[in-house]
């Protein structure tokens, strides 16, 4: 597990524990590993270092490198460069399957499709940012090793993993931490190469759950559960809002602190 001191990271770990599953943690930031974890530190720029972390690895969960908006050249580095050492990394290995965690910032600037119908699984790439230009990258990486190579690739398309949702456009992307394990689990022993919508199957959800559910995902939470609270204090969400209405919210508004 890549990325391993980050949010997602520190929601999965304790719930990829298994008997007789070694999990092997890596990241910049030290992580105090616990039973039935490994720690490596390798910074995804540093071929050696990831080479290292790879050995006599079974499977990959790819959660490290930039998780938000940066400067291009910090994209590049940490979600381009790195990713492309990890795979490399992961080849040399003999690694047969790996969990890439891509975003829905790469389909950020999607609407809601009319009639109410779901966003594909394999709609278009329509980057939100350079970070969502990264995750691009991300998918057509996977796909390349899988078809060249013949690597086991799946990318999920995260939407908002928290343990509950924090506003009302989370009732439609988010997903708990308990399904984004079964995603992982499923992505981990699936064949051939995917990329599935990271999402809960929300009352409220229009992102798509057909490949995710065509790998053995099944999910077991909805965000509805939230909807009133979150209602009570935010208001009912328009969804002719870009905030709600496309798939990047935010991101979609030249909102990012300046990056731009």
């Amino acid at each position: 597990m890549t990325g391993a001191a980050g949010k997602v990271g520190t929601l999965l770990r304790p719930r990829l524990a298994r008997e007789g599953r070694v999990l092997r943690l890596s990241d910049l930031q030290p992580v105090e590993p616990g039973p039935g974890e490994e720690w490596v530190e390798a910074d995804l720029a540093d071929p050696a270092a990831v080479a290292e972390a790879m050995k006599d690895v079974d499977a990959v969960l790819h959660l490290g490198g930039q998780s938000r908006e940066r400067p291009w050249a910090d994209i590049v580095r940490a979600n381009i460069e790195g990713l492309h050492v990890l795979m490399e990394a992961a080849r040399d290995a003999g690694v047969e399957h790996l969990v890439l965690m891509g975003s829905h910032h790469a389909a950020g600037f999607h609407t809601r499709p009319p009639g109410g119908a779901d966003l594909p699984d394999y709609a278009f790439p329509r980057p939100d940012s350079y970070y969502g230009v990264s995750k691009v990258v991300m998918e057509a990486l996977g796909s390349l090793y899988h078809d060249r190579f013949g690597m086991n690739v799946t990318v999920i398309r995260l939407g908002t993993c928290n343990v509950a949702s924090a506003d009302t456009r989370g009732l439609a992307t988010w997903i708990s931490p308990d399904d984004l394990t079964r995603l992982v689990e499923a992505g981990l022993t699936a064949p051939g190469y995917h990329v599935v919508w990271g999402v809960s199957d929300n009352t409220r959800r229009w992102w798509s759950l057909e490949e995710a559910e065509a790998i053995g995902y099944v999910s077991r939470d909805d965000s509805e559960a939230q909807a009133a609270a979150l209602i009570a204090e935010q208001g009912e969400p328009d969804l002719s809002e870009p905030l709600h209405h496309r798939a990047g919210g935010v991101f979609t508004l030249n909102e990012l602190g300046g990056i731009w």
